[in-house]
């Protein structure tokens, strides 16, 4: 076999899972990651006052409907079952999320069987919106103004900084409405959490031969030419220098409590209203259930505009606003022996169990040209998607 030397930017779940799997082949894998730790923003760690396991950049469950994907990862460690369970706060009231019976019962003051509560929805919703293009759209088609204005809109403020109107109808469309009184937030046929955190998940993954990580190391274009090929998963913008401007994105800050006991009796708490300057509060013990702890700590959740120096989050998609998103991926196609990978370098929002998927995609693709000695693509999924 004719090994590659091939660099890795960034340690998390992309790189982790290109790593093991080339690294498995037999080549030579070097992983650069700019910050003192590997799993990016699904690093999780034990806080040393609780001894509660702590999602440290905010919470991440995991969920998928792939079988190649529960498979892989399972391969790693074990996964406890864990079902979400939102609650959020509008007007001084907690309901259950996504919206359901109970939700609609309780918001309505009614006692709707499914079919009733179907209909009520379907009475109240905006049936003139035909195909709806903005995240605005999209819920006053879904639910009508009450539930939009009640759920989505201050928090979709807080959250993005951005009207509702101005956002595109995808975002919306990852928020089921149920008729009956499932409050499981995922519909996925795989649920659970990493026993040990995910952190040790991936760790473990890049625990092969012939890997090396680089902690504390930022990696910079011009080093590509010391490398046969470069997996990038870092911001697509800051590979180019930001040659064309900043691409927006979302930055989070949390502010730390401690409490003695159970803060709020479960694990996630949207705050709807637009007057509290917080999204959610996440009290992370809840994510453990199988743990018992005396202590606790949760986190009040602040979403703010990534600026220099942020850890970037979400990226920010406007409705019709493509251009600069376009211009560098332009440039992406013209790098050599360079592939573009996961959230940040596919300017993309992206689930764990997606990001596994395309990262062992990008492998396949990898497997395939390296055998017939062809030219690996820069994106082996669209940003445009």
């Amino acid at each position: 076999m004719n090994v590659k030397n091939i660099a890795l930017v960034g340690a998390g779940f992309s790189s982790a899972v290109i790593a093991n799997q080339l690294a498995s082949d037999g080549h030579k894998v070097t992983v650069f990651e700019s910050r003192p730790h590997v799993g990016g923003n699904s690093h999780s760690a034990r806080d040393s006052n609780t001894g509660v396991m702590v999602h440290v950049f905010g919470p991440h469950i995991f969920h998928t409907d792939n079988d190649r994907v529960w498979a892989f990862v399972n391969k790693f460690g074990e996964f406890k079952a864990y079902v979400n369970r939102v609650k959020a706060i509008t007007k001084d009231n907690v309901y259950s999320l996504p919206i359901n019976l109970l939700t609609i019962n309780q918001f309505f003051n009614k006692t709707f069987r499914p079919a009733e509560a179907r209909a009520f929805i379907e009475s109240i919703a905006d049936s003139t919106i035909e195909n709806p293009e903005s995240f605005e759209e999209q819920a006053m088609r879904f639910v009508g103004k009450d539930l939009y204005e009640a759920f989505f809109k201050g928090y979709t403020l807080k959250q993005w900084g951005i009207h509702p109107k101005d956002l595109p109808a995808s975002i919306l469309k990852r928020l089921p409405v149920r008729f009956n009184y499932d409050d499981n937030y995922f519909n996925h046929k795989y649920q659970g959490m990493p026993k040990d955190g995910y952190t040790a998940l991936i760790e473990r993954m890049f625990d092969v031969p012939g890997i090396g990580i680089k902690l504390n190391t930022a990696f910079l274009p011009e080093q590509k030419a010391d490398f046969d090929h470069v997996f990038y998963s870092g911001p697509l913008d800051a590979w180019f220098g930001h040659i064309n401007g900043r691409l927006p994105y979302r930055t989070l800050d949390f502010e730390t409590f401690y409490d003695d006991g159970d803060y709020q009796g479960t694990a996630v708490v949207n705050y709807c209203d637009e007057d509290i300057p917080y999204t959610r509060i996440t009290e992370h013990k809840h994510f453990s259930p199988w743990e018992s702890h005396e202590k606790t700590i949760f986190y009040k959740e602040y979403s703010r505009l990534c600026e220099a120096g942020d850890i970037p989050y979400y990226p920010i998609r406007l409705t019709g606003e493509m251009s600069q998103l376009e211009s560098y991926i332009k440039l992406a196609e013209q790098e050599t022996n360079v592939t573009f990978v996961g959230r940040l370098a596919t300017y993309r929002y992206l689930d764990m169990d997606v990001t596994i998927k395309e990262a062992l995609e990008s492998v396949d693709v990898f497997r395939g040209s390296h055998s017939k000695n062809e030219r690996m693509p820069a994106f082996v999924i669209s940003p445009l998607i």
